[in-house]
């Protein structure tokens, strides 16, 4: 089992920035692979950026590259999302997830594959 709380959402401005970490706990919690996903209001849920257990491969929505960063420190077990440059249109709800190690590769090659734990998320708002 592992749980996963995200923290550092709040409202800023357009241009700002702001850091999401990911916290996770259970044994085996740095084994996984992990995933930002978000939910704006109305929308359905979509990928945002992922990291492998190791963190040596990263992969992002084509919305975010550039502006976001994905990061792991598997000691401390936490994940982060550095979000820079942000837009009105990142205004969302921000999940983590873990996924199996193998089912990285499920969201590297641009699609999206089964989650095994969910965070609770954190609310992110981007005022113009």
């Amino acid at each position: 089992q592992v749980q996963l709380v995200e923290s550092g959402g709040g409202l800023v401005q357009a241009g700002d920035s702001l850091r999401l970490a990911c916290e996770a706990s259970g044994r085996t919690s740095s084994s996984y692979a992990m995933v930002w996903f978000r939910q704006a209001p109305g929308k359905e849920r979509e990928f945002v950026a992922a990291i492998s257990w190791s963190g040596g491969s990263t992969t992002y929505a084509d919305s975010v590259k550039g502006r976001f960063i994905i990061s792991r420190n598997n000691a401390k077990n936490v994940v982060s999302l550095q979000m820079n440059n942000l837009k009105p249109e990142d205004t969302a709800v921000y999940y983590c997830a873990a996924v199996q190690p193998n089912n990285y590769y499920y969201f590297s090659a641009g699609g999206s594959g089964p989650v095994d734990y969910w965070g609770q998320g954190t609310q992110v708002t981007v005022s113009s």
